[in-house]
């Protein structure tokens, strides 16, 4: 019994486990490439279960508000940066509303010019007196901006940022570190940079200071952040890790490792009593409150001005950064494209002050994928083939919502983020895969009664009912779409010289090639109606360029029919020639008629219009009418401007266009009588009677045709009768 199971099933058995093997490869580094795909679309699932469980994120009233040095601020206050004058103005506001720690998102790495000494070097001490240079030397302390600042900063819980860089620089002077490791700093896991731009030394009087770089996954969201970064032989902390510490009224942050071969890597960090756990590099996963501005906001310019309610920043912690789209400080992140980076930090730090907001990727997280994948797909491979399409299906969606769910639940209660990309391609693929392989007999059925109908109905309708049994459904959709009339030239006449074994003969002849170039041009035989033919485009499926498509059937046709004729007169029977037209809009298609006789076909006053536009053909002594709607979908394509015309049955007024073959537009003759013939429409549409009728006897004169004869009766009339300034060029059909 095993073995005929295994014998009926093999080959799907063998691919669910093949497949299964390489998904393991990819998620644990054996494949590149396809592992940095799959780490993209963890991202992504990341970024979706992070939005969705917002909602249901724990509150806290820890009291952050971010002073904004946006477009307002730069606009009253001037360009990015401020005299360090401003700025230790606005220190001391903050200060005194009571604000608990200020951190700044901002690097005071260049000194400030001191204008005394700008003086100076322009002017020269020789060309002043010398009481007027003693007196500008006393002067000066007070207009010295940096020391000014450095003033403000003692006493005062400030945090200044600085930024470290992968290349060998050095501006400005890193500051002291509070961060204590309890390992060798050099077999540390943290993240080693080389280069810096820190604040200028007068200002290293401030409590703190901690760095302020970003750690952008691959493809440049930020959901993490570094806590931690190692400069030669010191061990820095972030700007929000320092500003927890400094909170937290914390000597120092003090550094868990553990030994793993030779590195010691990072369990987490202590801010005060409290133990942050972190990955092995010293980062955490950023417990954003929610988009942009989910913190309070208030203006540095109202700051400066003390324009604000000095209650909002009591005990606060105040990070001054800036939303400005010049500074280029807006990040992408999983809430928000345009996410300012100083909210980045303050999240950051109210995670650090509520670890219970900071989810974790445990040490144990890729065991537990591995041992899933390996479990399922051992399972799925040896049940799904015996399983029938519904339970197949039912059993593939329960699996892929119980394993949602259980992400979902570790994800919010457990505070634990587990990968989840791989784990949905297993059971989604292997769902498929047998899904695929179950319908497979039943495909083969289906290619039968294709085989037999596809001479009756379009290929495109069959593939539709077959795959979409439902698609039957009388009730049709309204959509835009492109139909063609097409029919013989006096057939009634033809008819009567030919017997009827001859017709049939001649006709199946004409439907055959006609036929086959609207299906190569991908459209549907609606129907025949003696010599008529009906098709239309973008329906059951739907097609691109779909009057374009409709435009080149129609010159194929006409060629086509060309051809025949010939090969008909060589016969000894009559010569053959079509009308084409067509047109461009909105109509309602679907499978239409009774539960005894049923057919897919399209209805509305856009169909009724191009059988109109074939009418018509007669009419102007052309073989090919388009409307305007077509004509402005056919990109490369030379139209000829044939009439404004209002036919029965309609109210609005329509324009007629020619299309021109291609291959005529090689001869000169062909262009310049273009050119001439639109110079005729445009002057007889302004009613430039006598201009226009010039240019249509020239016109007739150098090829005899039933339009320019049609414009040149017209003109006599208006001539002699003209239509008055309320006429709007239209000509309306009372006949079909």
């Amino acid at each position: 019994m095993v073995l005929k199971y295994w014998r009926r099933h093999q080959w799907v058995m063998l691919c669910s486990l093949l497949f299964c093997f390489t998904l393991v490869l990819v998620q644990f580094n054996a494949v590149n490439e396809e592992q940095a795909v799959l780490k993209r679309l963890d991202g992504l699932l990341y970024d979706l279960r992070l939005k969705l469980m917002l909602p249901f994120r724990t509150t806290t009233d820890l009291p952050v508000v971010i002073v904004d040095i946006d477009e307002k601020s730069l606009q009253q206050l001037g360009r990015w940066p401020w005299s360090r004058l401003i700025v230790a103005e606005m220190l001391e506001q903050l200060t005194a509303a009571g604000a608990a720690v200020v951190a700044f998102d901002v690097i005071f790495s260049e000194p400030e010019v001191n204008p005394v000494q700008q003086v100076l070097q322009r002017v020269g001490q020789q060309q002043l007196s010398a009481q007027t240079s003693s007196e500008l030397q006393k002067v000066a302390p007070f207009l010295d901006a940096d020391q000014r600042f450095a003033s403000s900063l003692q006493n005062k819980e400030v945090v200044l940022g600085f930024l470290f860089q992968q290349d060998q620089v050095a501006v400005g002077q890193l500051p002291a570190t509070y961060v204590e490791l309890d390992s060798p700093v050099g077999r540390s896991s943290v993240s080693s940079f080389v280069g810096y731009v820190a604040n200028t030394t007068v200002l290293q009087q401030s409590p703190g200071t901690g760095f302020i770089n970003s750690s952008p996954d691959p493809d440049g969201f930020i959901r993490k952040a570094a806590l931690l970064i190692r400069y030669q032989d010191k061990i820095y902390p972030s700007l929000a890790l320092e500003t927890a510490r400094l909170y937290a009224l914390a000597q120092q942050v003090k550094v868990e490792t553990a030994a793993l071969q030779r590195i010691n890597t990072v369990v987490g960090v202590t801010v005060g009593n409290t133990l942050i756990t972190t990955d092995l590099y010293g980062r955490v996963l950023i417990p954003y409150r929610g988009p942009a501005k989910s913190f309070p906001y208030v203006s540095a310019v109202n700051v400066v001005q003390g324009e604000v309610d000095k209650t909002l920043f009591k005990d606060a912690v105040v990070f001054v950064g800036t939303s400005a789209v010049g500074h280029a400080d807006l990040r992408s992140t999983p809430v928000g494209m345009q996410y300012p980076g100083v909210e980045v930090h303050a999240n950051i730090f109210e995670g650090l002050l509520y670890p219970q907001l900071i989810h974790s990727q445990p040490d144990w997280a890729e065991a537990l994928v591995f041992l899933f994948l390996v479990s399922m797909g051992v399972l799925m491979s040896l049940i799904f083939p015996a399983l029938g399409p519904v339970a197949l299906a039912t059993t593939g969606a329960g699996l892929l919502l119980l394993t949602v769910t259980a992400n979902l639940y570790s994800w919010q209660v457990l505070k634990l983020d587990l990968p989840l990309t791989s784990s949905l391609l297993l059971i989604l693929a292997l769902t498929l895969l047998n899904l695929i392989y179950g319908f497979f007999s039943a495909s083969q059925q289906k290619a039968r009664i294709k085989s037999i109908f596809d001479q009756y109905v379009p290929p495109a309708h069959i593939e539709e009912m077959l795959n979409h049994p439902d698609s039957l459904s009388l009730d049709g959709k309204r959509k835009a779409m492109s139909v063609l009339f097409s029919d013989i030239r006096g057939f009634t006449s033809l008819s009567e010289k030919l017997t009827a074994t001859e017709l049939k003969s001649l006709l199946n002849r004409y439907f055959s090639p006609i036929t086959k170039t609207i299906f190569e041009h991908q459209g549907t035989i609606d129907k025949y109606v003696g010599d008529m033919v009906m098709a239309f485009w973008n329906a059951p499926l739907d097609v691109k360029d779909h009057a374009l498509l409709a435009v080149k059937s129609g010159f194929s046709m006409l060629k086509i029919t060309d051809e025949l004729s010939q090969n008909f007169v060589a016969e000894g029977l009559p010569a053959i020639d079509i009308g084409v037209g067509i047109n461009t809009g909105e109509m309602n298609v679907g499978d239409m008629g009774s539960v005894y006789r049923r057919a897919y076909t399209v209805l509305g006053d856009a169909v009724n219009l191009a059988s109109r536009l074939e009418s018509l053909t007669k009419y102007y002594g052309v073989r090919f009418l388009v409307s305007q709607s077509t004509a402005q979908q056919c990109q490369g394509v030379r139209f000829r401007s044939v009439d404004k015309v209002r036919v029965k049955g309609k109210t609005e007024a329509v324009r007629l266009y020619e299309p021109i073959d291609p291959d005529l537009l090689t001869s000169p003759d062909v262009v310049a009588a273009l050119q001439q013939h639109e110079q005729a429409i445009a002057l007889y549409l302004q009613q430039n009677w006598s201009e226009a009728k010039l240019l249509w006897t020239t016109l007739q004169q150098q090829k005899d045709h039933k339009l320019y004869a049609l414009y040149l009766e017209r003109l006599d009339q208006y001539l002699q009768h003209p239509p008055g300034a309320e006429w709007d060029g239209v000509y309306t059909h009372a006949d079909k």
